[in-house]
């Protein structure tokens, strides 16, 4: 092979290389062109439906294409993760993950999927600060008092839950184990059937996302006992947390992210992160989030992907101690 020929190859290859990295520049470059999709675990109007929805018109205007969200409850979350985690790693499809997506694995280990292998963080959004409620004939007013009644005397008090393995159950097990109590766990089909009974005197307490019981408490239907997360609820500046109030453990407020299929690509990611960081600084979501306790709480992937780490730990742990089962 003449000293000619192999310049010539030489030049070829070039050029193809020098077409292949142009068009996958290209094709990063033109991210996205088409619509988005957002899948949420649980049906409209709860928690994380609200944040994807307020989201979502915002995050449309910054990508120049519509965001869809769509709802595909089941399994706590774990049908709307296996259908993202099947989906191609292109960003056009993510989902909007919740701390019970990192519980899932202790709960249903048949799972097909691994949430920490095939997704991968976005970005954390958000916390939703929890509150512990009772009804106003018990005798409790703070954690504390909680305690010292429960030890004095079995079965005192029962807490309802929105079922079997919920974080609003897993922070009465908590409770319990953080305190040497021993609490009776109420479950229900749903934290609606949760709180009828919860007003209705039938149940004495109950975790749960301050949104959901912020207007009884504040009409005096139900009594703060305290806040569960690492600072006071704006809206109810006055509530200690339950460190403040001498319990450590129940600085684990309930938290949003966004996850992609395992193999997007980071300059999709890093865009995703760009537009999120847009949005969730503009002061109009920032309302309607605060007007559903919802905190904005925009960290980057690495972190967010320590917290899934770790929370993930914490309540597999919890899970196996309690010995909580839903199946």
């Amino acid at each position: 092979m003449t000293a000619s020929t192999l310049k010539t190859m030489s030049r070829r290859l070039l050029a193809v290389l020098a077409i292949a990295v142009g068009a996958s520049a290209a094709a990063q470059g033109s991210y996205p062109d088409k619509p988005l999709r957002i899948v949420v675990g649980f049906p409209p109007g709860t928690t994380g439906d609200v944040l994807a929805r307020a989201l979502g018109p915002k995050l449309s205007e910054g990508l120049g294409q519509p965001v869809v969200i769509e709802n595909r409850p089941g399994a706590g979350s774990s049908l709307a993760a296996e259908a993202v985690a099947r989906s191609k790693p292109d960003g056009y499809t993510l989902l909007l993950s919740t701390t019970a997506n990192v519980i899932n694995p202790a709960l249903y280990p048949g799972l097909s999927f691994d949430f920490a292998r095939d997704l991968v963080p976005v970005a954390l959004l958000a916390e939703a600060p929890a509150l512990l409620v009772a009804h106003p004939s018990l005798a409790a007013r703070t954690p504390a008092e909680l305690v010292a009644l429960a030890r004095g005397k079995a079965g005192v008090a029962a807490y309802a839950s929105s079922g079997n393995g919920t974080l609003t159950h897993l922070y009465g097990e908590l409770f319990n184990q953080t305190t040497g109590t021993q609490l009776d766990h109420i479950p229900y089909k749903g934290s609606s059937q949760a709180l009828t009974d919860l007003l209705a005197g039938r149940v004495a307490l109950l975790f749960t996302p301050a949104s959901t019981v912020l207007p009884h408490v504040k009409a005096g239907t139900l009594k703060a006992l305290g806040t569960i997360g690492r600072q006071r609820l704006g809206a109810l500046p006055e509530l200690p947390t339950f460190a403040e109030a001498g319990i450590a453990g129940f600085d684990a407020a309930l938290w949003f992210g966004l996850n992609a299929p395992a193999g997007t690509p980071q300059s999709v990611i890093d865009r995703l992160h760009q537009e999120l960081a847009k949005a969730l600084a503009q002061p109009e979501i920032k309302a309607v989030l605060a007007a559903q306790s919802i905190e904005v709480q925009l960290t980057p992937a690495a972190p967010f992907a320590a917290l899934i780490a770790k929370d993930g730990a914490r309540w597999a742990t919890l899970v196996r101690s309690a010995g909580i089962k839903v199946q």
